[in-house]
């Protein structure tokens, strides 16, 4: 402290960012895809464009239900919404085993009830639970490591705002053709500014969904992390009367159902189907905003012979304030509220965090070029970090975009071929690590942001007939891929050239900080 305060929060700020920088940059950006991972998901699975649902979904599901599956225990039916067109069927065999693996599951059209067989694909879900939970390794021990790192990032946030002097002057300021340090630095304070009450917002909540792995002995809800809920506890089933007692339709009950909630019913299941006592319980898809947050858990519970109500579920009872605050942030984080247009909001902002945490890590880099120039040479943790930060930024990239290569490129009947789309992405990322290593880093950059961006440039192509039916889910997908893709060229483009002219110090400063020595 006997620099000062603001020099100290200067420190903290530079040194938080960097230990776990490339780890925050990679949940950065894998959480940012993750706000439209049913969009990705949807995008990897070419068999499923140009789906369109219409009205009577739920009672096609049924039908093939009662044709394919008359013995099961239970019924469940997801119903297609903005987000996914597929109507998603399940049951339980007789005698199945409690928990996910009872069930079975088929994906029907909803507007005809015929059964689809798309790919099997990891899909945005591999994104979204990289997040949070890395890949590879014990499940609660990559959550302390996400935890740990995203503390570090809300260190950084609070050490930042307090070293800021003109933290709202920052915002409009950004100088692209300043020799050294000085576009990186505006680079860095813009998009941290610009989305600041989002970079606190989406860390502190992170934080408290990890407060279960975090602290236990203090935390009395869901562990943090993890989707809400599980598998719901149902009763075994009674014995099978003879003949199959009918279903009501459904479509009535969802309709009732949604203008009592005020949003789309999500699920509905039927339990002990075709037999005396078989009931209906729907659930809605989401909250429909923050103060309803709570409520996702709310159930209709109906009589399924005639569809007269049982009783109806208040999701919030019973819960306890931190159980419910809980909800509520695990709801925010997630965006699972939200419109569209809020959704692309949020989704923007995560953009900026993830430039904001790159140009973090080359800022780094840039700042000390002059001090090593000075005494000689690059030490041995500057050629570290600056061969680490290719291949955790531009790398990283890379590899995204090879995971959804991998999707078009493999064979659609491969076996365990999720599983091959995981490794291609971490082959390529090891890839680029390795040419980080071995090649200048200048040129490193270079060719790793321009492969990435070609990829992502050609990317839309395989997607042509989702395109040309008006899939909207395909073309925001293509839009996303070709604007990354120009920004991606941009930013090789821009590297390609000579240090920018100025004073001989600063030219040789930013020679040094981009590898053109090497």
């Amino acid at each position: 402290m006997r620099a000062g305060f603001r020099q100290s929060m200067a420190w903290l700020h530079e040194w938080a960012g960097l230990l776990t920088g490339w780890l925050l940059f990679a949940i950065f950006l894998t959480g940012t895809i993750a706000f439209f991972r049913d969009e990705v998901t949807h995008w990897m699975q070419p068999e499923l464009h140009g789906l369109r649902a219409g009205a009577g979904a739920a009672d096609r599901g049924l039908d093939w239900l009662r044709s394919n599956a008359p013995g099961a225990e239970m019924w469940t039916l997801t119903l297609p919404d903005e987000r996914s067109p597929v109507l998603g069927v399940a049951w339980r065999p007789a005698g199945a085993p409690e928990g996910r693996a009872g069930f079975r599951r088929a994906e029907l059209d909803p507007a005809t009830g015929t059964e689809l067989h798309p790919r099997e694909t990891a899909g945005g879900n591999f994104l979204y639970r990289f997040h949070f939970e890395l890949y590879g390794m014990p499940r609660e021990t990559a959550r302390w490591i996400v935890g740990i790192a995203t503390m570090f990032m809300f260190v950084a946030i609070l050490s930042g705002i307090i070293t800021h002097r003109r933290i709202f002057k920052d915002i409009f300021t950004f100088r692209p053709d300043k020799a050294g340090q000085r576009s990186w630095l505006d680079a860095h304070n813009a998009t941290a500014v610009l989305a600041l009450p989002f970079h606190v917002m989406i860390t502190y909540s992170g934080l408290v969904l990890l407060a279960g792995t975090l602290m236990p002995f203090l935390f009395d809800g869901p562990r943090g992390g993890g989707e809400r809920g599980g598998e719901r506890p149902q009763a075994r089933a009674a014995a099978a009367a003879s003949p199959a007692l009918p279903v009501v339709p459904l479509a009535p009950l969802i309709a009732a159902a949604e203008a009592r909630w005020g949003g789309p019913v999500g699920s509905v299941t039927v339990t002990r189907p075709g037999r005396p006592g078989a009931e209906i319980e729907l659930r809605p898809l989401h909250a429909t905003s923050l103060p309803t947050a709570g409520r996702t858990g709310d159930r209709l519970i109906l009589d399924a012979a005639d569809g007269r109500q049982i009783r109806a579920v208040d999701g919030s009872a019973g819960m306890s304030t931190v159980t419910e605050i809980n909800t509520v942030i695990n709801v925010l984080h997630r965006a699972r509220f939200a419109e569209p247009w809020l959704r692309w909001l949020f989704f923007v902002a995560g953009v900026a965090g993830t430039i904001m945490v790159a140009s973090g890590l080359v800022l780094w880099v840039v700042k000390r070029a002059a001090q090593h120039a000075r005494n000689g040479g690059p030490s041995i943790g500057f050629r570290i970090v600056e061969r680490l930060n290719v291949a955790g930024i531009a790398g990283l990239c890379l590899a995204t975009a090879g995971y959804f290569w991998a999707n078009r490129l493999l064979p659609a009947g491969l076996a365990g071929r999720a599983d091959w789309e995981i490794r291609i992405f971490f082959l390529v990322w090891a890839a680029t690590a390795l040419h980080a290593v071995v090649r200048p880093v200048r040129r490193g950059w270079v060719e790793q942001l321009g492969v990435a961006a070609l990829l992502l440039a050609v990317l839309p192509l395989t997607g042509l007939s989702g395109l040309l039916d008006g899939d909207t889910r395909v073309i925001g997908f293509a839009l996303v891929t070709l604007a990354t893709a120009a920004g991606l060229a941009h930013a090789a483009r821009r590297l390609s050239r000579p240090a920018p002219a100025g004073k001989p110090a600063a030219r040789r400063r930013a020679a040094l900080a981009t590898g053109e020595r090497a």
